[in-house]
């Protein structure tokens, strides 16, 4: 039995996605690493042979199901390169005793730039007018048939206030004087920990939201509770006018509903970084709606924080191996 450099015993590791070099690198001085991509055709087998003596995973956007976890009975840890946890069959890991950690916090800035990036480009029409251009057709002053609508000072409606949800508000009632209402789970005190936003923000119900809301922006994580959460009853509910973005997870959307709205109803716009199915298929009629800015689920994908979260993946992996506690641990106890 090999021990690594700190002493102790070299365990078996199944990495399912790709990592920074020098993260791998990481693992491998510590532990016997397989890199297998089970959805790569090339890389399913040595996936499937590594299973069943793998104690510890790591990796994002796979379904972990109960038949999966079946195949690695040494698992003891699975670290995901992600803050969302919808891809994890959280009852099967919580019976079998299998720690899940997760990269909360170093994405909540980034992600939060990405759908305030979406409420802006919703609402001036940025790619379409930046196509305008790039295909030639900016021959004279645009009329007001192309215009956008401003966001200062306009109500911005926040499903989910956790970080992210917060982070928005932020930028949205500091950076551009918009109202800030809110819908949460769960109680949030502000004055206690976001002083800076007493006064500038609400809670409110869901309802009350979306008919007050002149935007509406998603942040929820994805769960029983919010799984098909904006349906017809939603949208209809929505101001005449209003723009909706979603930049948490496309399941939290009825996208036939949405099309409805955009198509026969009054929603202005909708900015869209995550989809139901993912790539979003060729013939999804989101993908050329006139009115959708879609974006390729980039909430997070910048160098420098994809970066962050595989480091902190990596730590929170080697932690649990190690027998210490990992920094982000998802309580599995409070599904």
């Amino acid at each position: 039995m090999s021990r690594n450099s700190s002493g102790t015993t070299r365990k078996k590791v199944l990495v399912f996605r790709a990592l920074p070099p020098d993260q791998l690198a990481r693992l491998q001085a510590q532990h016997d690493v397989t890199l297998a991509n089970p959805r790569r055709p090339d890389q399913a087998d040595a996936f499937d042979a590594a299973l069943a003596g793998t104690e510890g995973m790591l990796g994002s956007s796979l379904p972990i199901t109960a038949a999966l976890l079946a195949r690695a009975p040494q698992l003891k840890v699975i670290s995901s390169v992600s803050v969302g946890v919808d891809n994890y069959d959280l009852a099967a890991l919580a019976a079998r005793g299998i720690m899940l950690c997760h990269t909360p916090g170093v994405l909540t800035e980034t992600t939060a730039d990405t759908v305030f990036s979406l409420i802006m480009a919703s609402s001036r029409r940025l790619v379409e007018l930046a196509n305008f251009v790039r295909d030639g057709r900016w021959q004279h002053n645009i009329g007001e048939e192309l215009y956008g609508w401003d966001v200062h000072g306009k109500t911005l409606g926040i499903l989910g206030f956790g970080r992210i949800g917060q982070a928005l508000a932020r930028r949205a009632a500091l950076g551009f004087g918009m109202p800030v209402l809110y819908h949460n789970r769960g109680a949030v005190d502000v004055a206690a920990t976001l002083p800076d936003l007493l006064g500038k923000v609400s809670a409110t119900s869901l309802d009350a939201l979306l008919k007050q809301a002149d935007i509406v922006a998603v942040t929820l994580p994805l769960s029983d509770a919010t799984r098909g959460l904006m349906g017809a009853r939603e949208f209809e509910l929505m101001k005449a006018g209003a723009i909706f973005v979603n930049g948490a997870r496309g399941a939290i959307v009825q996208e036939d509903a949405l099309l409805n709205a955009l198509n026969h109803g009054t929603l202005r716009a909708a900015g869209l970084d995550v989809f139901a199915t993912e790539p979003l298929p060729l013939a999804s009629a989101l993908r050329t709606h006139p009115k959708v800015t879609a974006l390729p689920h980039i909430g997070s994908a910048t160098l420098e924080t994809r970066q962050a979260m595989a480091t902190l993946a990596c730590s929170n992996l080697l932690d649990a191996l190690a027998g210490k506690r990992p920094q982000t641990v998802f309580d599995l106890a409070v599904q």
